[in-house]
């Protein structure tokens, strides 16, 4: 699948606002602490990868039902869903000037219906490479890779799955308008989308 930049500006895959607020003093100083100790921008974004995939639990699998949309507060708060994760990790690459995109597949649910998940890309070697945060449990191996996408899951369109083409720079409006506004994670799965 060929991945598409919804802006042509490379320098808005590295930019800091609201949600992906890499300027905030917590998400520095957690890049400067994973930086110390990684020998390239390659081993950084590993180790990014990897600190928000495996000490920051998805909400769903720990039954914590706060809702964070916020990569500051994904980090201070220790919780999120896919989509807070994602930010958290943008956020993370960002600050290290790792050019770092958002972006979604539409997944079927356990309802039987569809959700929309949140995972990122980063740009080495003048090419995207989608990556998922989202923490594993059994039956998910999502593991970072520049070679080859090693994702959660793999969308069957027959289920009526998709994987978005589109990179980008901020959160969909659609999903940062659920994530801001849910009072808990089970408002949340009420109102997020189900497709872009």
């Amino acid at each position: 699948m060929e991945l598409i930049q919804n802006t042509a500006d490379l320098s808005a895959y590295l930019a800091a606002d609201e949600v992906i607020d890499h300027h905030h003093p917590l998400v520095r100083e957690t890049a400067a602490r994973l930086a110390a100790d990684a020998a390239d921008s390659y081993e950084y974004a590993r180790a990014a990868y990897e600190f928000v995939r495996d000490t920051i639990p998805h909400s769903a699998d720990s039954g914590d039902p706060r809702v964070t949309w916020r990569a500051s507060d994904v980090l201070a708060l220790g919780t999120g869903i896919c989509h807070a994760k994602s930010h958290a990790l943008a956020a993370l690459l960002r600050a290290e000037d790792i050019p770092t995109a958002l972006c979604y597949q539409r997944l079927t649910d356990d309802a039987g219906g569809h959700l929309l998940h949140g995972l990122v890309a980063v740009r080495f070697h003048g090419a995207w490479h989608r990556q998922d945060p989202r923490g594993n449990k059994p039956g998910v191996d999502a593991r970072f890779s520049l070679s080859g996408e090693r994702l959660a899951w793999t969308p069957d369109p027959a289920a009526g799955e998709i994987d978005y083409p589109g990179l980008y720079a901020t959160p969909h409006p659609a999903v940062l308008t659920a994530l801001r506004t849910a009072p808990d994670r089970p408002a949340l799965w009420k109102t997020l989308p189900a497709a872009l």
